[in-house]
C-alpha cells in the first residue's frame, strides 16, 4: 500500500469552527494511525471572502489542539508553496494541459450574454446547461476570460465513499464548469484537484456538502489521467435538539473561544473525536495516543452527531482532575495572594469547576474568603439560630469559644478537623434545640463571611489553626460588643 497522505485545506474566511477542526482531527488521526503524512495548506482563491488574520488563526487553533502537520504552511515541504494564491503558475500549466487535450476552452460569453441565455432557459422551463452553448471554434485562451472545463460525453458517475458506501450521480451532475476565473485565480473545483494530485493525497476527509460536486472532481481526475483519492464523508454536526446543522445562531463558536473559557485541548480533542466516530467499545475518555491507536474510518457514523456542551464540560472536568496540583494552577492561569492556600484550594476547584474560567471565578467569589479577612455582621452570625432559645448570642459565644479550645494544632486536614469538632455539633444536636447548625453555621460564617462557602472543616484545613482562631475570635468580639 502506498504511504497514506491526508490534508486539511481550509479557506481563510473567518474563525475555525468545530466542524472544520473535526475534519482536521480525523484527517490527522488517520494519517498517524497509518504512519502517513498530514498536510496543511490554505485555499485562498476566493479573495473577496478572505478575512485578514485568518491564516495565523488557523495555525494557532491547530497548534493549541496538538494537531501537528508534517508539511504545509509555515513548515515547508517538498510541495511548497502551500498557499493556493502562490501556486497560480502551477494551475495555469495544468490548464494548458487540459486545453491541449481538448478538455478546456475559453468562455466567449459576457455576463450579460450568459444572463440572457439563462433567462431564455428559465422561460422555456428547462435547466440551463452551459454545454448546450459551447462555441464551435473557441478562441485561444489568454487568461482574460474564464476557462471552462469541457464536460465529457454524458455519463453516469459511481464511486465508493469510505463512510457512505456506494454513491452515484446522473448525467446532470457535470456541466462545463469554470476552471480559472477571469481574475486569474482558479476555482475550488480545479485548484484542490491539482493540489491533491501534486501532493499525492490518498485520502480526503470532507463534509457532506461536497458529495454533489464529486462527479466534477472525478471528471477532472479522469481528464488529467490521475487516480482520485479515497473520499470519506463525515457526518454533519447538529445543533442542540438535533434538528439542524450547528451554526453561529445555535452557539457555534470559534475553537479558540473554548481555550479562553478554560477548556483543555485534551478534552476538546477527546470530545471532537467522538463527535461522529464510535470506538466500538464503552470507553469514553481517550488520550491522543489511544485515539490514534483506536481510530478507524469504518467506525465513522453516517447520521448526524449532536453537539452537547454539557458533555463537553463533563469531559473537560475529567481531564482537569487528572492534572497535578502544579499543572492545574499553571495551565489554568490561576493566581492568588497566598500560593500555599491556592495549592490547598485545588481539590475544591477540581471538585466543583468544569472549566478553568469557572475555577478563576470561584477564586474571586466563593473562595475569596481564603485570601481575604471577611467582614462579618452580628445578624448573620446568628442567622441559623432557631427561635425559642433564651439567649442566642450567649449560646453562639459559648459554642465558638468551645470550638477554639477543641481546635487541633499543627498540620490539619479536613478529616482531622471534623473528627475534633463534630462531637460539639453532635452534642448540640442531642439537646434538641438548634441542632448541629447552631454550632456549625456560626463557625462557617466566622471563617468565610459568606452565606455560601465550603464546609468549615475544609476552611480550617486551608486557613490553618492560627488564622482560623483569629477569625473565630473576631466573631466572638462582634457578639460581645
Amino acid at each position: 500500500m502506498n504511504t497514506v497522505v491526508t490534508r486539511f485545506a481550509p479557506s481563510p474566511t473567518g474563525f475555525m469552527h468545530v466542524g472544520g477542526v473535526r475534519t482536521a482531527l480525523y484527517s490527522w488521526l488517520f494519517a498517524k494511525k497509518h504512519k502517513g503524512r498530514f498536510i496543511l495548506r490554505i485555499e485562498d482563491t476566493d479573495k473577496e471572502r478572505e478575512v485578514q488574520g485568518s491564516i495565523p488563526h488557523i495555525i494557532e487553533s491547530l497548534s493549541w489542539l496538538g494537531i501537528a502537520w508534517d508539511e504545509g504552511i509555515d513548515r515547508g515541504g517538498p510541495h511548497a508553496p502551500y498557499i493556493q494564491s502562490e501556486r497560480l503558475g502551477l494551475y495555469r500549466s495544468y490548464a494548458q494541459k487540459l486545453i491541449s487535450l481538448g478538455h478546456a476552452y475559453a468562455d466567449p460569453y459576457s455576463e450579460d450574454e450568459l444572463g440572457a441565455l439563462r433567462a431564455k432557459a428559465e422561460g422555456e422551463k428547462r435547466p440551463f446547461l452551459f454545454r448546450d452553448h459551447r462555441p464551435e471554434n473557441p478562441e485561444p485562451w489568454d487568461g482574460t476570460k474564464p476557462l471552462r472545463f469541457r464536460a465529457p460525453a454524458i455519463k453516469r458517475y459511481e464511486w465508493n465513499d469510505l463512510v457512505r458506501g456506494n454513491l452515484s450521480a446522473g448525467e446532470e451532475a457535470v456541466d462545463d464548469f469554470i476552471l480559472i476565473k477571469s481574475d486569474g485565480y482558479p476555482t475550488y473545483n480545479f485548484a484542490h484537484v491539482v493540489d491533491d494530485i501534486e501532493m499525492q493525497v490518498t485520502h480526503v476527509m470532507r463534509g457532506e456538502e461536497f458529495i454533489s460536486s464529486t462527479p466534477k472532481f472525478l471528471s477532472l481526475y479522469e481528464a488529467l489521467g490521475a487516480t482520485p483519492p479515497a473520499f470519506a464523508t463525515l457526518p454533519v454536526i447538529l445543533a442542540p435538539g438535533g434538528h439542524k446543522k450547528l451554526g453561529k445562531r445555535d452557539g457555534a463558536k470559534d475553537i479558540l473561544d473554548y481555550r479562553t473559557e478554560g477548556y483543555l485541548p485534551e478534552a476538546m480533542v477527546n470530545f471532537l473525536a467522538l463527535l461522529g466516530w464510535n470506538p466500538g467499545t464503552e470507553q469514553e475518555f481517550f488520550s491522543v495516543p489511544e485515539l490514534i491507536e483506536a481510530f478507524d474510518v469504518d467506525r465513522i457514523q453516517v447520521s448526524g452527531a449532536g453537539f452537547d456542551e454539557t458533555k463537553l464540560k463533563s469531559m473537560n472536568q475529567y481531564w482537569m482532575r487528572k492534572l497535578s496540583t502544579d499543572d492545574f494552577i499553571q495551565r489554568g492561569s490561576l493566581e492568588a495572594s497566598d500560593a500555599r492556600k491556592l495549592k490547598l484550594a485545588v481539590p475544591l476547584l477540581k471538585d466543583r469547576a468544569q472549566t478553568f474560567m469557572e475555577a478563576r471565578t470561584m477564586l474571586t467569589q466563593e473562595l475569596s474568603c481564603l485570601f481575604e479577612t471577611p467582614s462579618l455582621t452580628r445578624d448573620l452570625i446568628l442567622a441559623k439560630e432557631l427561635p425559642g432559645r433564651s439567649d442566642t448570642a450567649k449560646e453562639a459565644l459559648a459554642g465558638l469559644s468551645e470550638l477554639i479550645r477543641s481546635l487541633p494544632q499543627g498540620e490539619l486536614t479536613a478529616d482531622t478537623v471534623k473528627i475534633a469538632l463534630m462531637p460539639l455539633a453532635d452534642a448540640e444536636e442531642a439537646k434538641g434545640k438548634g441542632g448541629r447548625g447552631a454550632v456549625l453555621w456560626p463557625l462557617r460564617y466566622a471563617l468565610s463571611g459568606q452565606e455560601r462557602s465550603p464546609d468549615p472543616f475544609t476552611l480550617i484545613s486551608i486557613l490553618g489553626p492560627e488564622e482560623s482562631v483569629s477569625r473565630i475570635q473576631n466573631a466572638i468580639g462582634i457578639l460581645e460588643g
